[in-house]
């Protein structure tokens, strides 16, 4: 388009267009610029529309990339190597979630895609990789809500000769530096409180229930050590639970009803039964407890991590475990994985692994309330009475 300036008699600013040319065609009108683009479901199915409208929306996605290459570029200055996983897996595994099936017709064999890509970054361990990380995909067919989506971005890792507590010193030193990094500050604003990433507090899991417990007389130790006394606490919360609901399973169940609302300064929660970590590594002074923990923040899971579980043995006995809960009806129990055990057989040194979620983390780091504002094009039910042209 070629232009040219001027004014008018009444001293206006005016371009005079000498020459023009169309580069697309544009059949749709764009949305109304003063207002911007306001409808969620609009905005969620027609992301470009909300890109082009809503400035703000713009800005958590360039924040969001930011946040992936500072976690990068930490990690790299750790030493990690960055590598990449099958998506497609045979069997899924690393973590206990229900997983997307399909056929792959030239093999004739069943995939999956994959839940999380543990079970080969532990791999990669024993093959001599010390430190690896992966920034992935993981696929979960499971509900949508806040805080879910179906397909979502973590941030895996893996350190040999370590365990959960060398962990935890990492990942405060790794997000205290990349919340510095993208926002400008140690501090960000989440759902009206202000988020300090410049001090973490620990709690185990049974010290975090008696320490938020509402009420005058919190638990005792003994009382969480009783399958009978737990489901009498969770029934008198209104809590429903299984028959044959384990003694960890109660004790997450509690916790998760009574601690986890609370945990709004970024805290690390530690040692949790053993039936909740098939793949941790159990705690010598208390083997009904494993090294693990998770992190949170504003009331939101970011990480989940522990000391690697590396017996062999021990590793066939707890999938044997989980297949006696799946026969029971749990279709998120872990499933057999023979030749990950194999891979443990040649030896894995001791290590302790972490996943952090992208999604949720840029959530915070951008005061936005749904993971569906985090993700470009989140999934959605059909249109119904449409017909694409």
């Amino acid at each position: 388009m070629r232009i040219g300036k001027a004014r008018t008699r009444t001293g206006e600013l005016t371009i005079f267009v000498k020459e023009l040319f169309f580069l697309a065609k544009a059949l749709l009108p764009l949305p109304e610029k003063w207002h911007g683009l306001a409808d969620v479901e609009t905005r969620y199915r027609q992301r470009y529309l909300d890109l082009i409208a809503n400035d703000e929306i713009r800005g958590i996605f360039v924040r969001r990339s930011r946040l992936i290459s500072e976690l990068r570029r930490f990690l790299e200055d750790q030493g990690y190597l960055e590598v990449e996983t099958p998506m497609m897996q045979a069997v899924p595994g690393g973590a206990v979630a229900r997983p997307f099936k399909t056929f792959h017709e030239a093999l004739g064999i069943p995939l999956f895609l994959r839940i999380a890509p543990e079970l080969y970054l532990k791999r990669l361990v024993v093959g001599g990789f010390d430190r690896v990380f992966e920034i992935n995909r993981n696929f979960r067919n499971e509900g949508i809500s806040t805080q879910h989506n179906p397909e979502f971005t973590m941030l895996e890792f893996y350190q040999a000769y370590s365990d959960y507590r060398d962990l935890m010193e990492l990942t405060e030193k790794m997000l205290t530096t990349v919340v510095r990094a993208v926002t400008g500050d140690t501090q960000c604003e989440f759902r009206g409180e202000v988020i300090d990433f410049s001090e973490y507090a620990r709690y185990s899991l049974v010290e975090s229930i008696q320490h938020f417990w509402k009420g005058e007389n919190p638990p005792s130790e003994g009382d969480l050590e009783s399958p009978k006394k737990l489901r009498e606490l969770l029934s008198s919360l209104g809590v429903n639970v299984r028959d044959g609901d384990s003694w960890g399973k109660l004790l997450g169940t509690l916790f998760e009803t009574v601690a986890e609302p609370n945990l709004i300064q970024p805290t690390f929660i530690y040692d949790f039964p053993v039936e909740l970590s098939p793949l941790s590594k159990r705690k010598d002074e208390d083997p009904r407890f494993v090294e693990r923990f998770e992190l949170f923040a504003g009331g939101l899971e970011l990480a989940n991590a522990y000391s690697e579980l590396n017996d062999p043995e021990e590793q066939r006995l707890r999938f044997e475990e989980q297949l006696e809960e799946r026969a029971r009806g749990d279709l998120e129990a872990h499933e057999m994985d023979d030749d990950y055990i194999k891979a443990l057989r040649y030896g894995m040194p001791p290590t302790a692994g972490e996943g952090i979620g992208i999604d949720r983390l840029v959530m915070l780091f951008t005061n936005t309330h749904t993971i569906r504002d985090v993700i470009l094009f989140p999934h959605m039910k059909p249109e119904t009475g449409k017909v694409s042209k």
